[in-house]
């Protein structure tokens, strides 16, 4: 279910960085995309410097001029935005905090896979800790953008995100996946946004553990 107005996390003259809800499509596929209902309802023309997959909810920057667009395009590329995920997975991982690293190929039905090899590799650092029994919480820093990146990291540690039903995750009401923070340099000024998982039991539960007070302030952590 879509609310009918996108919240605006961070406003900047330059950028906005706004929450995308769980389920809604990046690009128009069919029905309105979450850049077109942006630009509707700030009434501006808005660009696109990254994006997040449908099933993902959270922070998203929209460039609000071709400049910053230009700008965010060069930053990305050079892995100057930290991006900070939560995932939830109720199985149990083959190990509990490190690096996933490896070549990604495409596999069968809009699948990609993980490779042993590094000749490009997708590059995810990882912190975990168990909230409940049989449930453990992820905060994922990748080092890269390739698609279904994340996904595909917590599979290969055999255990899939909570919801993530593509990657033989356990059904669940949304996809356990949410981009969390960003923190970034801009002209000179450090921008640090989050914003906490709006939807989702397991996510409320998560919040409200006290072992979740480290990762209040991510990049912070030991990356």
């Amino acid at each position: 279910m879509v609310k009918s107005e996108l919240p605006i996390v961070f406003s900047h003259a330059d950028f906005y960085i706004f929450e995308k809800p769980a389920g809604l499509n990046f690009h128009s596929e069919g029905e309105k995309g979450f850049v077109v209902l942006a630009e509707q309802q700030t009434g501006e023309k808005l660009f696109a410097v990254h994006r997040l997959d449908k099933v993902t909810s959270g922070l998203i920057i929209l460039s609000r001029n071709k400049e910053a667009a230009a700008k965010f395009t060069s930053l990305f590329t050079d892995h100057a935005i930290n991006k900070f995920y939560l995932a939830i997975s109720n199985a149990k991982p083959k190990k509990k905090q490190g690096w996933i690293k490896g070549d990604m190929a495409k596999s069968r039905r809009g699948m990609f896979k993980l490779l042993p090899t590094l000749q490009n590799p997708a590059i995810t650092r990882f912190y975990s800790f168990s909230y409940k029994p049989g449930f453990r919480a992820y905060i994922l820093k990748p080092y890269s953008g390739k698609t279904h990146q994340l996904r595909v990291a917590l599979k290969s540690l055999g255990a899939p995100i909570l919801g993530d039903t593509l990657y033989s995750g356990t059904a669940a009401e949304r996809a356990y996946l949410h981009a969390y923070a960003l923190s970034f340099l801009w002209h000179g000024e450090q921008i640090n946004c989050s914003l906490l998982p709006t939807t989702g039991d397991e996510y409320q539960q998560l919040i409200n553990h006290q072992e979740f007070q480290a990762w209040q302030s991510p990049w912070q952590l030991d990356w």
